[in-house]
């Protein structure tokens, strides 16, 4: 199985490309959930609209899912301004971000989706771009060459990323606000479920929308995308309204469990467990054992079991924790314990 392939998976997949702007909230008030960000974003929006100038740059990091393209287009909204949404991947030459800058209109809103993937030489064209609304362009090459000065429109950036850490300096600096997306609990999952729901006709009740919110891995775009196939299940075996054991027996059929953890989840943490004791592993190791690509494994598998306590990272490799353990129903051994027996064993 292919990460794209996950029902648990947080990359956007085509379903929700198509229906995302069905269930996306136009307006802050309807946004749930990230309460910190959104008070502030109470107060910046606002302040900006009043004194009729450009909202300070914006970047937007945190998980894939959690609604950082909802925020931009929102942020849009609330300003009521035109928004130019775009991927880095797309931009390829320096032409693009011209183009980009230069059609944006006074305090517009222009959106760049994974931002950390855009190369260091057009970054630099942002520099001037965001600091004082100009575009420097180089004109010829060698002695002939000259730099010329385009004036622009106002307008605000808002750059969204996974990894923050892979902006370069100079571009991070430029940004005014920084807000960072978490992880959602269930309650807040449970409103958007019920929201989404509403959006699309689907009927469901407080528990089946609690049951979906507990297994989408603190991300409303599984959420979303849980409820989806859980209405598929509800039409075809029961009434077509998901209660708590529709959605229980729906997810079930799926091998999405309680806790969230899916098919491939459980076969990383149970080799770990049933094929080298629990760890320390490498990771070549473990790709091995589950045939599975070490990349997908570290940037794709692993975060979410490292950020529920399910295995660690060490220094000699990785380990299940005792929670992984108790999880599938295994007996935990501490390790100093493991180790004296080890040794016990070589002594005699």
């Amino acid at each position: 199985m292919i990460e794209a392939d996950r029902v648990v998976s947080t990359g956007a997949q085509a379903e929700d490309l198509a229906l995302e702007p069905t269930v996306r909230p136009q307006r802050l008030q309807d946004y749930i959930g990230q309460s910190r960000v959104k008070e502030q974003m109470s107060i910046w929006l606002p302040a900006a609209k009043k004194r009729g100038r450009a909202l300070d740059h914006v970047l937007l990091f945190g998980p894939p899912g959690l609604g950082k393209t909802t925020l931009a287009t929102i942020v849009a909204n609330e300003l009521g301004v035109n928004i130019t949404t775009v991927a880095a991947p797309a931009i390829e030459k320096q032409g693009d971000i011209a183009a980009l800058v230069s059609k944006q209109e006074k305090n517009s809103v222009l959106f760049i989706d994974e931002i950390h993937r855009l190369n260091n030489k057009l970054a630099e064209m942002l520099y001037s771009a965001m600091e004082d609304f100009k575009l420097d362009i180089v004109i010829g090459e060698g002695p002939a060459a000259q730099s010329v000065s385009i004036p622009l429109q106002p307008f605000t950036l808002i750059g969204a990323t996974t990894k923050a850490g892979g902006l370069a300096s100079p571009l991070r600096a430029r940004f005014g606000i920084v807000a960072h997306l978490e992880f959602y609990d269930d309650l807040s999952l449970q409103q958007i479920v019920m929201r989404s729901a509403g959006c699309l006709g689907i009927a469901i009740d407080a528990g089946g929308a609690m049951e979906i919110a507990c297994r989408s891995r603190g991300t409303p775009r599984i959420a979303n995308r849980l409820l989806r196939r859980v209405r598929d299940y509800a039409e075809i075996r029961a009434d077509g309204r998901i209660t708590k054991e529709v959605a229980n027996s729906a997810l079930n059929i799926l091998e999405v469990d309680p806790k969230g953890l899916d098919l491939m989840d459980k076969k990383l943490i149970l080799s770990m467990i049933d094929m080298f004791n629990g760890g320390p592993v490498g990771l070549e190791s473990i790709a091995a054992a589950i045939s599975e690509d070490p990349e997908t494994i570290e940037d794709m598998i692993e975060p979410y079991l490292i950020q529920q306590g399910y295995i660690q990272r060490t220094r000699t490799g990785r380990i299940a924790t005792e929670k992984a353990y108790r999880h599938f129903g295994r007996t935990f051994v501490s390790r100093d314990i493991a180790a004296k027996d080890s040794q016990l064993s070589l002594n005699l």
